[in-house]
């Protein structure tokens, strides 16, 4: 498995750019959550499971 890196810019594979502000804990079932930044259009901020989001980056 690919390992995160706190504010590490990140490239999907459709070319666009984010940047990985933290990882959160979901408060039910302690799944891992990356918190992460759009760095396009309205910057705005997105959360997805940690093992999706490294499979898409």
């Amino acid at each position: 498995m690919n390992t995160l890196k706190i504010h590490g810019i990140y490239k999907h594979f459709k070319g666009n750019l984010y940047i990985v502000e933290d990882v959160a804990l979901h408060s039910e079932t302690q799944e891992e959550y990356v918190v992460y930044r759009r760095l396009y259009g309205d910057c705005s901020l997105w959360i997805r499971p940690k093992d999706m989001f490294l499979s898409l980056s």
